[in-house]
């Protein structure tokens, strides 16, 4: 059987040779040469981060004071974000790789990003759930709204994972509570619960919910005292309701895993991490905060699933040392030079018109040929 191959008629194998090469050299410019560009909302991720920065330099400073340890097996970058394995306020299991990770300030850039493609005018109310697993990560959205000029409305649960503030005398609503009074974040919640299991704290002791209780009594925030899941997810959005008054809220954050917020640990994997616009379909859904916001076409920014999240924005994965401000893709990206690129589609496309469309290419092969073949016929010259 014999083999046809094709090519356009009265184009020589060199005319193509040249092309190819053409294009060859273009690809290779264009990759080798790219640019590092700024990403929207630079100057914005860049002072959030700094403000994050500030107020977990706060929280490790008084953490010292008040004589808590921190651990440098659990935290080696000595952010002093790193809780301790159990307490008697301790919730659940916890992943200490995904706890190193979340203390970095650049989360607060992350942060930014996400708002930003909410498209929130400043000035927007914006409702936010947090608990005690990540306290870095709470802290990277405070800065965040603050730099984004946006009014958040907080709800905590005092509960947290293993590794997170929950040190029985130091929680999130105290960490909170001291970077309000030293003026680093001018909001602080506005009402808390128990957390835990359905919200409520079912597995803790009786010592473990007397703790929860004093911490909310001691923080001055209004106890948000649930009969059910049910219950607790209908109080918190009459709460946030309640706060935002006439302004319309514009957006709903979730920081990790709050039974309430998320719809128990199934309904944490119901949305994607980072920005959602609309209810997923096509699957059973569980009950919680976000899906009721959804369903006021309320987007949902959903910071979950730690250590992918920070590979995608170009953070370091459980670093050893604090991360400067500034590292990451979500600030700079390699990016293709526009000018070179153009410049790459401008050659291959004047070289296949030379060689193929005009006659160019085929007068200056042939020439060429033909003063070789002229060459080769002369006899040689006798010296």
């Amino acid at each position: 059987m014999r083999k046809l191959y094709w090519r356009p008629p009265g184009v020589s194998r060199s005319a193509l040779v040249l092309v190819a090469l053409t294009a060859l050299v273009a690809l290779v410019a264009v990759e080798a040469f790219q640019v590092q560009r700024k990403q929207p909302f630079h100057a914005e991720k860049l002072a959030a981060a700094r403000l994050c920065r500030l107020a977990m330099q706060v929280i490790k400073a008084e953490k010292e004071e008040r004589g808590i340890r921190i651990d440098p097996d659990a935290d080696p970058a000595g952010t002093g974000m790193i809780g301790a394995p159990l307490t008697p306020i301790t919730s659940n299991t916890g992943y200490l790789n995904a706890k190193r990770t979340s203390a970095n300030p650049n989360f607060a850039a992350v942060m930014v990003e996400l708002l930003g493609q909410a498209n929130l005018p400043r000035g927007s109310t914006v409702a936010v759930g947090v608990s005690g697993s990540f306290p870095a990560l709470n802290i990277a959205a405070l800065a965040a709204l603050h730099e984004m000029k946006l009014k958040p409305i907080v709800i905590s649960s005092v509960t947290a994972s293993e590794w997170g503030a929950n040190h029985v005398d130091f929680t999130w609503l105290d960490m909170e509570k001291t970077l309000f009074e030293k003026k680093i974040f001018d909001v602080r919640s506005i009402a808390a619960s128990r957390g835990g299991i359905d919200d409520r704290g079912f597995g803790l002791s009786k010592r473990g919910l007397a703790l929860v209780d004093e911490t909310i009594a001691r923080a001055g925030v209004r106890s948000i005292d649930s009969e059910s899941i049910t219950n607790a997810i209908d109080l918190r959005m009459e709460i946030y309701d309640q706060f935002a008054g006439k302004q319309p809220i514009r957006a709903y954050v979730n920081i990790g895993g709050g039974s309430a917020s998320v719809g128990t640990h199934v309904g944490r994997k119901q949305l994607a991490p980072g920005l959602n616009r609309a209810r997923p379909r096509g699957v059973k859904l569980v009950d919680s905060v976000m899906l009721r916001f959804l369903d006021r076409d309320v987007p949902v920014i959903h910071i979950t699933s730690i250590v992918p999240l920070a590979k995608t924005y170009g953070l370091a994965v459980e670093p050893s040392v604090m991360p400067r401000v500034g590292e990451g893709s979500v600030y700079t990206k390699a990016e293709y030079n526009r000018w070179l690129t153009g410049i790459g589609i401008l050659a291959i496309l004047g070289t296949m018109f030379a060689f193929i469309r005009w006659d160019v290419g085929l007068r200056l092969l042939g020439q060429s040929r033909a003063s070789k073949a002229r060459a080769q016929a002369q006899p040689e010259q006798m010296i």
